[in-house]
């Protein structure tokens, strides 16, 4: 027979004899362990021993449990041997046996089930701030402890939450954990509720254009919150002032007392707009009587951006010079190369628009316009003498006075070449001669001819060549297609590819290169489309031969001879710069 030893406080060890039949399972069911005895639930004990650091309480178990005197508070020293308490099993048994209760946890979960019960999420409830812990203060409520965050303590920033201890205030819970034992309230929602209603009276007396005096709450880079007795409305910057301004601080600070206008009441949104410059009359409602286009006015640069000036002609108008109106020469491409704050100026009213509050100036009209002087100066006709200064793929920019520019196409370059590429006939920096064609002032732009310096000896070709003839030239230009012989003149001359030899050719170069000097036989000779087709096949003849003497064979096929010359000089060009080094291939600008 086995003996099983159960050890209590007041007793020591004490053991039941235990059948070889009988288990501590049907032990305890016999009596010994009430099925009640559950971990986490409260129990009714009485005070069965008073002891110097607690207390022994009877709850029905195999053995008492003991309550240390902490737990009692000051309820300790009126304790009575006897006196029924209410206790919270936190486990069964411990260690010794001995099942671990508490009088204060049952208190907790007592109070615990009357909040949960009684105040639910959204209710209100009293309570007092206790201590300060990371994030925020706890607080009692009802005898619970509950989380108080610090951006619930109240609607604006808290410098110091110490200032709230020990304080009784009306708390709303928002938030309860049951699992956690957590409950999370906030003060600063019933402030807000009670502001609304505040909000609300004030919004339904509040009227679009009566003045209010107010207060400045806060000051930011967009405007300025003033208080009116319990709403805040909002001054815009660009309603504190018809002038131009760079932060709200230049006309308000925290603190002033000032009268605003309500310009509108926003009653869904809880919105309230208001004006300091209002108060005024609005400078713009005059403009037209004092700013009419074509005035002289003068004023102060208050704001330069890359594309243009803001001028100040008063305090709430400004007008904007624009940089193609600065100057008429010079490409201003940044205001700020001309223009600088602070400047004073002179300008022209250009364009006005009342409604769209905007002024055009203009800079360079109080000046005189050097185009107009020198179309004056220039008559068409009028020979010219200048620097090249910039090349583009259509034509040559010269110089004609110190900031003015004529241009030369590239078909105004020569009689008698195909020029595609301005740099085959001029270079940067070369001093040319060229005649005035046309003065446009208004959109500033000058033509200028080169080759009208001289007559055009395609007008008169019949008198400089013939058909069947012998002429001497210079090879220039190598294509797929043939050859171009620089004739008398400076006429160019083509040799077809099938021109070049009795025998077929296969390459150009394989017959002739660029620098021959050859003898040609004119075989074509087209005024109107200014093209002479040439021949070696037919150079050894006498000078008597013509073309109708000429035999079938060594004559030119129709459209074999005269290629088109844009398309020739085109393809001819391309494939001389393909063959040319980087370094030596001509700039475009």
């Amino acid at each position: 027979m086995a003996k099983l030893g159960i050890k209590t406080q007041s007793t020591g060890s004490q053991f039941v004899d235990m059948g070889s039949s009988m288990s501590m399972e049907e032990l305890l069911k016999g009596g010994t362990q009430a099925p009640s005895f559950k971990e986490g639930s409260v129990l009714e004990g009485k005070v069965s021993k008073k002891l110097d650091n607690g207390a022994m309480v009877d709850i029905g178990f195999k053995a008492e449990g003991f309550v240390p005197k902490e737990e009692f508070g000051f309820d300790f020293e009126k304790l009575q041997v006897g006196e029924v308490l209410r206790v919270f099993l936190e486990q069964v048994e411990d260690d010794e046996s001995q099942p671990r209760i508490s009088v204060q946890k049952a208190r907790l979960q007592a109070a615990w089930e009357n909040l949960t019960q009684n105040h639910p999420e959204g209710s209100i409830i009293k309570g007092i701030v206790k201590h300060r812990v990371k994030g925020g203060l706890i607080v009692d409520v009802n005898g619970v402890d509950a989380f108080l965050p610090g951006s619930q303590v109240d609607v604006g920033p808290v410098r110091s939450l110490e200032s709230y201890l020990n304080q009784e205030y009306e708390f709303k819970i928002i938030k309860i954990n049951g699992d956690r034992r957590n409950i999370v309230v906030s003060r600063r929602d019933l402030i807000e509720a009670q502001r609304a209603e505040q909000r609300a009276a004030l919004l339904s007396e509040l009227k679009a254009n009566e003045l209010r005096r107010g207060v400045v709450k806060n000051i930011t880079d967009f405007g300025a919150f003033i208080d009116l007795s319990g709403i805040d409305g909002l001054l815009h910057i660009t309603d504190m002032s018809w002038g131009r301004i760079g932060h709200p601080s230049e006309m308000v600070k925290v603190g002033d007392e000032i009268e605003v206008m309500v310009l509108s009441v926003d009653h869904d949104r809880q919105r309230v707009s208001l004006g300091l410059k209002q108060k005024e009359g609005n400078p713009w409602d005059t403009v037209a009587v004092k700013y009419p286009i074509g005035t002289r006015v003068k004023g102060k640069v208050v704001n330069v951006m890359p594309y243009g000036a803001f001028v100040e002609l008063e305090e709430g108008v400004e007008g904007l010079i624009h940089v193609s109106e600065m100057s008429w020469t010079k490409r201003v491409t940044k205001a700020g190369d001309v223009l600088k704050v602070g400047d004073e100026v002179e300008a022209v009213v250009l364009d006005l628009q009342k409604d769209a509050k905007k002024i055009s100036l203009g800079l360079r009209q109080t000046m005189e316009n050097p185009w107009e002087v020198l179309a004056k100066t220039f008559p068409r006709g009028t020979r010219v003498k200048g620097k090249v200064r910039n090349l583009t793929s259509y034509g040559a920019f010269v110089q004609i006075t110190e900031d003015i520019d004529g241009m030369i196409h590239v078909s105004d370059m020569s009689w008698t070449r195909k020029i595609t590429n301005p740099a085959e006939a001029l270079q940067k920096g070369q001093e040319v001669e060229a005649l005035i064609l046309e003065i446009d002032p208004v959109q500033q732009r000058i033509s200028l001819g080169m080759k009208q310096l001289a007559d055009d000896p395609w007008t008169n070709i019949e008198n400089h060549f013939r058909l069947g003839e012998t002429v001497e030239g210079k090879v220039t230009k190598l294509a797929s297609f043939g050859a171009f012989v620089e004739l008398p003149n400076g006429i160019e001359g083509l040799i077809h590819i099938s021109q070049l030899s009795d025998k077929r050719v296969e390459k150009v170069k394989d017959v002739i290169k660029v620098g021959d000097e050859v003898k040609a036989r004119v075989i074509k000779i087209d005024a109107e489309e200014r093209r002479i087709g040439l021949s070696l096949k037919v150079a050894g003849g006498s000078d008597e031969t013509t073309m109708e003497g000429m035999p079938a064979s060594d004559s030119l096929r129709p459209g074999e001879a005269m290629v088109d010359l844009g398309d020739v000089f085109n393809q001819a060009f391309s494939e001389k710069e393909k063959d040319r080094p980087e370094e030596e291939k001509p700039a475009n600008d």
